[in-house]
């Protein structure tokens, strides 16, 4: 995200103001000409130009023609240091949760990746092992509830045979062809990733 940078001619007038409330420049003493300013903080004349202007307006510094420039308030300017600093404090505040926001997107985006990256191994693992076991569960909607495994013909149908059948908290396992598939029972079965699906798409 983008920071706020401050202006050139901001930071000239914030230093002209810190040396006013240091006493380096005395109220009712006169500054040089902004020519001069200029070749003193090393910017343009018209940087400095800007600078005056902006202590000017809050009655800072009174440029007077032909005469240099006036100090005018060393309080004025301690209060403009002292605005300018909360300024800075909210403005670092800001970043910072900035900073924090930007962290956690790349954490976020980093914990996908890992999210991805787990379900594709997730996947090979199981098309490279068909003896790992699908479950499916049934519900009071299926048309074979009541059915038998050997009625059903669900190798033949779908690919898959049944290795267990979970039917009112107990486990059945290897469950014969006379075994009846009744609602809530859940399936457990081998074979590839189209099996699952013809068995998903076979009980609905």
């Amino acid at each position: 995200m983008s920071k706020i940078r401050e202006p050139r001619y901001r930071k000239i007038a914030f230093q002209i103001a810190e040396k006013i409330v240091n006493n380096e420049y005395k109220v009712g003493s006169k500054l040089h000409a902004r020519s001069t300013l200029s070749v003193t903080f090393g910017v343009s004349a018209e940087t400095a130009r800007k600078a005056i202007n902006i202590l000017s307006d809050l009655d800072i510094v009174k440029p007077i023609h032909g005469s240099g420039i006036e100090v005018l308030s060393r309080e004025r300017a301690k209060y403009f240091l002292n605005q300018a600093q909360e300024t800075t404090n909210i403005q670092t505040i800001h970043d910072q949760i900035n900073d924090l926001i930007e962290t956690q997107r790349t954490s976020l985006n980093s914990l996908s990746d890992s999210l991805t990256a787990l379900f594709d191994q997730t996947q090979r693992v199981q098309r490279h092992n068909p003896l790992t076991p699908y479950e499916f569960s049934l519900s009071d909607s299926s048309k074979q509830l009541g059915e038998s495994i050997g009625n059903l013909n669900i190798w033949q149908n779908t690919g898959a045979t049944i290795i267990a059948i979970l039917h009112n908290e107990e486990l059945v396992v290897s469950p014969g062809p006379y075994a009846v598939i009744e609602s809530g029972d859940t399936l457990y079965f081998v074979g590839t990733e189209m099996a699952f699906h013809a068995v998903q798409n076979f009980f609905q």
